[in-house]
C-alpha cells in the first residue's frame, strides 16, 4: 500500500473543503481527508499559515474557508498530475 505524500494530503483537505462550497467543519474535513485528530491539527494550522485556509467561528461552530492561495494550489496540483500522466512519469 502506497502512503499518501505531504502534498497529496494537503491536496485532499483543499479539495474537501472547496467540494463543501469553500467551508467545512473541521470534524467533516478530518473524515474527509483521512486523518487523526493530531494530523489534522498539523495540516490544518500549517495551511493557515501559509494562507491556503482560514478558520471562522460562527455561533459556537467552527469552520475552515479556502482562500484564493488554496484554490491556486488545487490547479497547480492538478496540472502537475496531468504533466505527471502526459510523460509516463
Amino acid at each position: 500500500m502506497n502512503r499518501r505524500s505531504k502534498v497529496d494530503i494537503i491536496n485532499e483537505m483543499l479539495l474537501a473543503i472547496e467540494n463543501k462550497n469553500g467551508r467545512i467543519k473541521p470534524t467533516h474535513l478530518m473524515y474527509k481527508a483521512n486523518l487523526s485528530y493530531k494530523l489534522l491539527k498539523e495540516y490544518t494550522d500549517e495551511l493557515i499559515t501559509k494562507g491556503m485556509i482560514e478558520k471562522k467561528d460562527e455561533k459556537d461552530k467552527s469552520f475552515f474557508e479556502i482562500t484564493k492561495k488554496g484554490r491556486e494550489f488545487i490547479y497547480q496540483f492538478r496540472k502537475m498530475i496531468e504533466f505527471k500522466n502526459t510523460f509516463g512519469i
